[in-house]
């Protein structure tokens, strides 16, 4: 099957080419550093030591940030590559790293963009970070003998059944890290079945992020402007929610004057196009990116920009977990949490299911199986403002209770960093 998966990507190296034109074309790649894509590094090596971490995208980069921050603490001379394969997690992550980090865009899979990724950088350690197993990449690091550890390890139901269908495959790829660290007992033992071999569950990563950031001036100014309005917020929303979440406006507002629902899509580019259509539809819309203001008859103010989620959850108080009411999975209900939200997500949270279900257990989060019982849910703690501050307080506590999983992580990383400190490669190999 890998010799198989090689033999496509090379043979598609043409199709490929054009694929990541199209993507170059819509934004979806940075014109500027794009030679990284290919394997051609934006900047040189830095002299000892270094630690390659990869993560997918904006959530797994901004897990590995206090995991790195600690690295780079304890061993202050220690250099540290981050990779992610998206334009919003290089630009979310950007002034975020510590002094030794720095970030490049991961070269696409295949094996001539992969080798010339790994001949510039010859990476001491590599860290991959909950499930982004390509093939090429962890076979040709594998080839060098440089160890990797799976870290935040997570296989949800949906890839377990999938990668089941080629066990061979994932068998021989899971064989190439020295340790997975899983976030939870239940991806402990799907990584275990699908023949990972030092698998251990130490927690979950995304619990021991800071919260998520918001400029000070812009919170004083937008709770200065929205007053005691009532207001919920649809949070990472995808295709198909802002209109749900407009309907649920409409049964709403009779019932709660002045009500304004804030509105902050998973991808800010898709800003006009949803404003457009909630305008057609008799709503009063103002967006953010360009600087329309929120007056006393706005009903959505639909939030497109980027990095400012951390501002919303702190003005909203309900928060509603995007990609949930829609079969993709959900979007992160630990970053609420920490801001203070009771919490509403719809039945599709699969990426998360063992946070949003001891989140439930501990009643700091209500599940709604679609948008008239979302009308419900919200219309419900706007009217309890005591049942909506207890969700958030309880929310709040169990995030900080589970925070200690960074603590975890790095004590299983440190003798494989230990080895690389003292010069001896053959102990981080062991």
């Amino acid at each position: 099957m890998l010799t198989l998966y090689r033999a496509v990507a090379a043979i598609g190296g043409p199709a490929i080419a054009a694929y990541l034109a199209l993507r170059r074309a819509r934004g979806k790649e940075d014109r500027v550093r794009f030679g990284e894509r290919l394997g051609v590094a934006g900047r040189r090596r830095p002299d000892g030591s270094l630690v390659w971490a990869h993560a997918a995208s904006v959530g797994e980069s901004l897990s590995l940030l206090p995991l790195i921050e600690r690295l780079v603490m304890a061993w202050p001379s220690l250099n540290v590559l981050v990779t992610t394969g998206t334009v919003t997690s290089a630009q979310m992550i950007a002034g975020r790293l510590p002094k030794n980090g720095f970030h490049q865009f991961i070269p696409v899979d295949r094996v001539p963009y992969v080798r010339r990724f790994l001949d510039h950088w010859h990476p001491d350690l590599a860290l991959w970070a909950e499930s982004e197993f390509w093939p090429n990449l962890i076979t040709e690091t594998q080839a060098r003998e440089i160890p990797m550890v799976l870290v935040n390890g997570r296989v949800s139901p949906r890839s377990y059944g999938g990668w089941r269908r080629f066990p061979g495959l994932i068998r021989q790829l899971l064989g190439g890290f020295k340790l997975c660290l899983a976030q939870t007992e239940a991806d402990a033992g799907r990584l275990r079945v699908l023949g990972a071999a030092d698998v251990k569950c130490v927690g979950n990563l995304k619990f021991s992020t800071p919260p998520l950031p918001a400029a000070e001036s812009q919170l004083h100014r937008l709770r200065d402007v929205l007053k005691e309005r009532p207001r919920w917020l649809a949070a990472s929303t995808h295709a198909g929610e802002e209109a749900m979440a407009a309907r649920v406006h409409k049964k709403l507002k009779s019932r709660h004057a002045g009500l304004l629902t804030l509105i902050v899509p998973r991808h800010p580019d898709r800003g006009p196009e949803i404003a457009a259509a909630l305008r057609a539809d008799g709503l009063n819309v103002a967006r953010r990116s360009p600087g329309e203001a929120i007056a006393a008859s706005t009903d959505i103010y639909v939030a497109d920009t980027m990095g400012e989620l951390g501002l919303f959850y702190r003005l909203a108080g309900v928060a509603f977990m995007g990609k949930s009411l829609v079969p993709l999975g959900g979007q992160n209900p630990i970053e609420p949490a920490r801001l203070g939200c009771a919490i509403v997500h719809g039945p599709h949270m699969i990426n998360f299911e063992d946070v949003v279900e001891r989140l439930r257990t501990a009643n700091a989060a209500r599940r709604v199986a679609d948008e008239n019982e979302l009308a419900d849910a919200v219309a419900a703690l706007l009217a309890d403002h005591d049942e909506r501050d207890r969700m958030a307080a309880a929310a709040e506590a169990f995030a900080a209770a589970e925070a200690g999983a960074v603590d975890a992580v790095v004590a299983e990383l440190t003798p494989f960093i230990r080895a690389l400190r003292e010069g001896d490669r053959s102990r981080a190999r062991a």
